[in-house]
This record gives structure tokens, sequence and C-alpha cells, in this order.
């Protein structure tokens, strides 16, 4: 009888600690709110009207129509981006602080000490758009092709030049690179912004540059297009080979623009802004929107991006030290 009374016993503490446990994981899941729980901030690192801005503005509206919560955009630029960028890193890991950031983000972890660290700090969600360079040079040179301008620089040391829209911008590093890999002496020229970059190269004052494809898309015309970064052909410069296939390396990775999370997000809430970031990048209107841009559509998985971020690094931090890059 002892024995029977016992077990029974065993067997209904047992039962009643399950339910017990149950109800108290309940309780905690039902004490735990729904993701998205309050107003999300899209912080922008650069100023508004840009191609950043812009796509922001776009992917935090359909959001907000989708999740039925409020979605707002903050612009905070200053210090090449690193003011907005360190403002997310730095913000709690709730899911509701996202960073529209820009490829600039890993090219600055070998060109300044930063606050935050681009790899650990951040959590990829997705590319939102690609950006691919196209070199440029000014209708004025009396060449048509890569092989023309190599051979017309080198004969004629110290006299051409090639602009960028700042020090340790994508352009300035893809200059370097060219220098470096092609034996040339390209006195690099920075402007600020795309206009007076445009004018000159017109003008003839400027020989060549890397134009952002989307931002340029509609000067391209303009000049003479002697390649464009990527491991293919743009489909609407379609004449226009690559820098791989005219053998020159480290021209693969492209300019991006993606959404992240702070580091210590939790993988639901990263797993479920993932997900309804890809699903809004497979939107038709999206899609057409991001082409009319000049740019190319992003939307892969985070483990995907994650790869492209480090990669990038990687490629960007290889440019940096071989070219001697450095910011006065």
């Amino acid at each position: 009888m002892t024995k029977t009374f016992t077990r029974r016993m065993a067997l209904a503490t047992l039962s009643s600690l399950a339910v017990m446990g149950a109800g108290s994981a309940q309780a905690q899941a039902q004490a735990q709110p729904a993701y998205p729980s309050q107003p999300i901030k899209f912080i922008v690192p650069y100023p508004a009207g840009g191609a950043t801005d812009v796509l922001a503005r776009m992917v935090a509206q359909k959001m907000q129509d989708s999740w039925q919560q409020t979605v707002v955009v903050e612009n905070k630029p200053g210090a090449g981006g690193t003011i907005g960028n360190n403002l997310v890193a730095k913000a709690p890991a709730d899911g509701h602080t996202v960073l529209f950031g820009i490829v600039a983000l890993v090219q600055q972890m070998t060109l300044m000490k930063l606050p935050y660290d681009p790899i650990k700090d951040f959590a990829p969600i997705s590319r939102v758009a690609i950006s691919p360079s196209v070199l440029a040079a000014s209708p004025t040179l009396p060449i048509n092709n890569l092989a023309e301008f190599t051979s017309l620089v080198k004969a004629n040391p110290g006299k051409h030049s090639i602009g960028s829209y700042g020090p340790g911008t994508s352009a300035h590093l893809q200059g370097a690179l060219l220098n470096l890999q092609s034996g040339l002496d390209l006195t690099h020229v920075p402007y600020q912004g795309g206009a007076p970059l445009v004018t000159a190269m017109m003008g003839g004052q400027l020989s060549s540059a890397f134009m952002d494809a989307g931002s340029s898309k509609q000067h391209l015309p303009k000049f003479k297009l002697l390649g464009v970064t990527g491991t293919e052909r743009l489909s609407w410069l379609p004449n226009v080979p690559t820098l791989k296939e005219q053998g020159l390396n480290s021209y693969e990775p492209m300019g991006w623009f993606g959404l992240f999370l702070p580091g210590a997000t939790p993988k639901p809430v990263v797993d479920k802004f993932s997900a309804e970031t890809q699903r809004i990048l497979k939107l038709p209107d999206v899609r057409e929107k991001i082409e009319a841009m000049g740019l190319i559509p992003g939307g892969e998985t985070t483990e995907s991006f994650a790869k492209v971020v480090k990669s990038d690094a990687d490629v960007y931090a290889r440019i940096i030290r071989d070219a001697k890059i450095t910011l006065n």
C-alpha cells in the first residue's frame, strides 16, 4: 500500500509540476509583448533627399502598412555616417531602432577609429538595393576603352586625374585600386557631390571617375564608359564589360544600401524583421522603383547579407592597406 501510494503521489506531483511549468511558460509568453510593440525608428545616417533616404522611406511605409505600427524615418547625418551608425549600435536591442546603412559602414573600419564594431555591433538584415560603379572617362579624351585609357595615362605621366565624391568613399578606393593594379599615376581629386564632378568631367578638367550607377544614371551617356564593378554586366549597359572581364581584380564588391538591427537583438525578432523585409522587396512596385533609380533590388536572407558584409570588409581593408590610403 505504502509503495503504491508513494508512486501515485510522485506521479501526481510530477503532473502538477508539469501543469505549473506550462502555466508559467504561458504566463511569460503573455508577458512578452508581440513584436513590434511600439513605433519603429529607421535611422538614416545621411541627409534627407538622397538615395539612402528615399529607399528608407519607401521600405518604412510598406512596413507600417503591413504591421499597422508607426514606422518613422529619422535623418542623423554627420561624421561620414558614424553618428547615426553609433546611435543604432548603442540602442536597445529590441528591434525598434533600425539602421539604414550603406557600404561605408564597413569601409570605415580600416580608415578610422570607430566607437562601434561594424561586424559585432550590428545584425545584418538584408540589402535593400545594390549599386554598381561605372568607370567613366571624359568625352574630351581620345580613347574608347580601358586599354586605350591605360595607354594614354602611361604615355602622359602626371597629367591625368580620377575624381571621387570625397576621401575614403568607394570611388576613392576604386580609383586607388586602379592605380595600383594598372601601374597608373592618376591624381585623386575629391569633389563635394556629383554635380561638380560631372561638370569637371564634361569640361575635361577631370580625366576619369568611378561614378555611382544609381545617382549618375542620367549622366552616364555623356561619358566614355570603360567598365563596371561586380561580376555581371548591367542589363541597361550591356556593351560595357566588367572590370573583372578586363583582367582587374577586387572589383567584385558593389555599393549597397542595407538594413541592420543592433547586434544583440534576439533571433526571433531578427527573423521576423528579415522576413518582412524580404516580402517587401519582392513587391513589383518596390522593385520597379528601385530599378528606376538605376539600382538592383536586394532582398536576401540575413545569413547571405552577413557574408557580404564580412567579405566586403575584408576586400576594402586589403585595398586600403595596399594602396596606403589614409584620411588626413
